[in-house]
């Protein structure tokens, strides 16, 4: 089992490989990112926050609630509001750095 994963835009997934993230995928479709996640062949898969409107609530659900492997939306600079940045931490972390 591998430990990480990145799916996402181009710069996002170039980011990672440049520091040394093999595994990073840019995002064509949300059947490659639930058979990724199905496979259980990662530990962490970090999914970029724009790729959140391709799911349905279910889907969202499920990939928001896991555990194994631990799915964590990240955003993408300069898109997305502040408080995902609280939200982030607070499922990496556990706990609850907002307020």
């Amino acid at each position: 089992m591998n430990n990480v994963c990145v799916i996402g835009e181009r710069e996002l997934v170039n980011g990672f490989k440049l520091i040394g993230i093999g595994d990073a995928f840019e995002f064509k479709d949300k059947n490659d990112v639930l058979k990724i996640f199905n496979s259980k062949s990662y530990r962490y898969i970090f999914l970029s926050e724009s790729t959140e409107r391709y799911f349905n609530d279910n889907e969202l659900n499920i990939l928001k609630s896991s555990i194994d492997p631990l799915v964590i939306f990240i955003p993408m600079p300069g898109v997305s509001e502040e408080e995902s940045v609280f939200e982030l931490a607070k499922k990496i972390l556990g706990i609850d750095i907002g307020d």
